[in-house]
């Protein structure tokens, strides 16, 4: 079952944010902090985010680059 479940990982088309992060998988729980989850999958109050669930009509921020929060991370000086 754990082969099966490491080659559906591994062969999938989503989470591969995440997969770059944690290839393999495991029954063992990952200590991941609530921040971290968030940054990693994405899904918290950025604009890109928002955007995608119709929740906002834009998803940039103030600098004008697209809101993720890699952006938010790594290029944003807002």
């Amino acid at each position: 079952m754990l082969e099966e479940w490491q080659t559906s990982w591994k062969n999938g088309d989503t989470g591969r944010k995440i997969y770059n992060i944690k290839p393999s998988v495991s029954l063992r729980p990952t200590n991941w902090i609530r921040e971290d989850v968030i940054f990693f999958s994405q899904h918290g109050t950025f604009p890109a985010y928002l955007k995608r669930f119709h929740l906002s009509d834009i998803d940039y921020c103030s600098c004008g680059g697209i809101g993720t929060a890699l952006h938010y991370a790594t290029e944003s000086i807002c």
